[in-house]
């Protein structure tokens, strides 16, 4: 085990790390995917908080199931009903935890609120999705490539549909990684211009790319990895039907991912939506590795809680 640290004492967004704190995320949780035994007591008499104001299978599970297998312990914070800093502030919320617990996993809807946690908890925050960003699903979804490709040198990624959270932090980890970056979605529905404009710099000085197109068909030329997400991300429930017709075009079916590599990957975070944003024959290929992104959230973010939540050794 190595005592090897990250360069930020939060996780809030990939932004804030380096392609080494990457490389090291990546490298711990294949120790820890491979040999979790020798991890089994390095949070030991730690406590998790999880905060959450939104539904959760993949996020709330392999947190909970992390912190047990290295000898911590997690407690859960329902916020769905009361909003994180509405029966009191952010800060006090904040300022209480610390005394009690050893990290913060925070599901929020606006992403201010996790960067606030941040800003007046002396222990490790851990974003667990804001409507902004979604980092552990890009790490984990990485790690699986380069599980896949030993590398994402030369590599082209394309990511079909709402320009969303998750979207972003793909776009920000793949400008960190020297990936070929194209993203197609309809008019209106384009990834933030700013968060834009941070992975492009990244990718000038890693080897990258990043491109935003509307025609999806041209996007998926050669692509060895297509992605897609739902249409209304969690909080746009009542648009489903209006973006259904909007996105029409942009279902990853066959006949779309048949225009990509012919050992191209299908990825999805998941929960899907069968006959909307993905075909089921492509969901349910043999292509699709929408199950080992899953499984690998676990991983990555066991990696994570032992990186920022483990003592010196």
């Amino acid at each position: 085990m190595s005592n090897q640290k990250l360069s930020v004492s939060d996780l809030i967004s990939i932004q804030n790390l380096t392609t080494s704190d990457i490389s090291l995320i990546f490298s711990s949780a294949k120790m820890l995917k491979e040999k979790p035994l020798n991890f089994s007591g390095v949070l030991n008499n730690k406590t998790l908080a999880l905060i959450f104001e939104k539904p959760s299978l993949r996020t709330r599970v392999t947190f909970d199931v992390g912190m047990t297998s290295m000898g911590g312990s997690s407690v859960f914070l329902d916020h769905s009903s009361t909003k994180l800093g509405e029966r009191e502030s952010i800060k006090d919320v904040a300022r209480n935890l610390e005394r009690w617990v050893d990290g913060i996993v925070a599901r929020t809807y606006k992403n201010k609120s996790v960067i606030d946690l941040a800003a007046h908890a002396k222990i490790p925050v851990i974003n667990g999705l804001t409507d902004l960003l979604h980092p552990c699903q890009a790490l984990a979804d990485f790690f699986t490539i380069y599980e896949r490709f030993g590398s994402t040198n030369n590599l082209k990624f394309c990511f079909v549909g709402d320009g969303n959270n998750t979207c972003h932090s793909l776009m920000l980890a793949a400008g960190l990684l020297g990936v070929s970056f194209f993203v197609t979605t309809p008019p209106g529905f384009e990834p933030n211009p700013d968060i834009v404009e941070t992975a492009s710099k990244s990718a000038a000085l890693t080897g990258g790319s990043i491109r935003v197109i509307t025609n999806p068909n041209e996007a998926v030329q050669q692509a060895n990895i297509v992605y897609t997400d739902v249409w209304a991300s969690m909080g746009q429930e009542a648009e489903i039907e209006q973006r259904a017709s909007v996105f029409v075009d942009y279902q990853v079916n066959d006949s779309l991912i048949n225009q990509a590599d012919k050992d191209a990957l299908f990825m999805h975070c998941l929960p899907a939506h069968r006959g909307y944003e993905v075909a089921t024959s492509v969901i349910d290929s043999t292509r699709s590795i929408v199950y080992d992104q899953a499984e690998n959230r676990l991983h990555i973010q066991k990696a994570l809680l032992y990186l920022l939540m483990s003592d010196p050794s």
